[in-house]
């Protein structure tokens, strides 16, 4: 999953998975390990759980993980390449 992820970024792709009971879309923008050693996706979600807009997913939490053909051109508005909860794997 962690490789999958890593290609999103770096391709700029958008990723679909389920979390929470729910599916999702989403731009990745960071894939870090929190302070707590929790592998963590920043991304933008576009559909699914409670809307669009920034979200923090839990890679432990995550299924059904798939890299789209999609792709998307520009950082979100609110884009921190170096998020200090984060200890960074990979960013755009």
């Amino acid at each position: 999953m962690e490789a999958i992820l890593s290609i999103a970024i770096d391709e700029r792709r958008l990723v679909s998975f389920a979390y929470d009971g729910s599916r999702r879309v989403a731009e990745p923008h960071t894939l870090g390990r929190s302070k707590s050693g929790v592998l963590t996706l920043c991304a933008w979600q576009l559909t699914g759980g409670s809307g669009e807009g920034w979200r923090d997913f839990h890679l432990n939490r995550m299924g059904d993980l798939e890299l789209t053909e999609e792709n998307f051109s520009i950082p979100r508005p609110g884009y921190n390449p170096n998020p200090s909860k984060l200890s960074v794997i990979a960013t755009l």
